[in-house]
């Protein structure tokens, strides 16, 4: 099949420049390994885990597949510094990097020879890292799950590529070869998808998370956390109407809203928990209609980049 080459392609060894989102509970190795071995780049999130659980996942990737994959650490973690160095150890290709700026760990990891994305939601950011050594950037929309920044995809990924020289990979929003093909014109280098990676065979959620993005609609989507100055996008349900609630009452303090926040994520992704789960999702999961094997998605969204691009 045709494909779409870039700068990503040969940065990362990858054969289709699509990167998979690095998502806390759902981006483990089974999945990494998939896309990795669709040709894509899969990522493993070592989110707010220990050390020891990382290199478990690392190792089994390993098991799973021979193509390169990689890593997304979350630069809040509070065992970043063990994180980091395992990433090392281990040999990953590619790191990417959220929430902080990893100019602590620059250095270190470009020497080992890894190739360090991070993940940015403005042009200051990005600027910024290039000076420090990234080897190209993820531009992430407002429209993406999880933690977002204040920019759309459409107006953040051009303004990126022209400020930056290092390849722009473009998030948020992202589900098909529709979308594919707009972030290409915009001057992105590739893509990452993290939502539509959630309805893969691969991906070890929960089946009541999975049956949730398949009906999802245009609007099930909602952003709380603003007000407490980490903005999280995920689907609608009790937990985010509750929560939003709490963030607007005067008399709740932060410490209050992040206690009845703590461990959410995990109770949709591991115990489909449809009461105190939060279901993290982009504004794409309306445009997810099916199960299907991550080789599957990742070949029908770039079957239809390429007729779009008419490459």
């Amino acid at each position: 099949m045709k494909t779409i080459q870039s700068r990503i392609c040969e940065l990362t060894g990858i054969t289709h420049p699509i990167f998979q989102g690095g998502m806390a509970w759902v981006s483990e190795a089974y999945l990494a390994a998939a896309v990795s071995n669709a040709g894509g780049l899969g990522l493993i999130s070592a989110m707010n885990a220990e050390a020891g659980y990382l290199r478990e996942q690392i190792r089994l990737c390993k098991e799973l597949t021979d193509k390169p994959f990689g890593v997304n650490i979350m630069l809040m973690s509070p065992h970043v510094e063990e994180v980091a160095r395992v990433v090392t150890e281990e040999k990953v290709a590619v790191v990417t990097t959220g929430a902080g700026t990893p100019g602590k760990y620059m250095e270190g990891w470009l020497q080992a020879g890894i190739k360090v994305i991070p993940v940015v939601a403005s042009v200051a950011f990005a600027k910024r890292l290039e000076r420090m050594g990234a080897c190209a950037v993820v531009a992430e929309g407002a429209e993406a799950g999880g933690h977002v920044g204040e920019l759309n995809t459409m107006a953040l990924v051009p303004q990126i590529c022209d400020a930056v020289s290092i390849p722009v990979v473009a998030a948020g929003g992202i589900a098909d070869g529709r979308g594919m093909a707009a972030a290409f014109m915009l001057g992105a280098e590739g893509i990452q998808m993290g939502t539509r990676f959630l309805a893969a065979e691969e991906c070890r959620i929960h089946q009541i998370y999975k049956d949730k993005i398949i009906s999802a609609g245009d609007t099930d989507t909602v952003v709380t956390g603003k007000k407490l100055g980490h903005p999280v996008r995920a689907l609608k349900t009790p937990f985010t109407r509750k929560f939003s609630q709490m963030e607007n009452d005067h008399d709740i303090t932060q410490e209050e809203a992040d206690a009845f926040g703590a461990g959410a994520l995990r109770k949709a992704a591991k115990e489909g928990d449809e009461q105190m789960g939060c279901y993290m999702a982009g504004q794409s999961a309306g445009l997810v209609k099916k199960i299907q094997p991550a080789k599957d998605i990742i070949e029908e969204v770039v079957q239809q980049a390429v007729a779009l691009l008419k490459l």
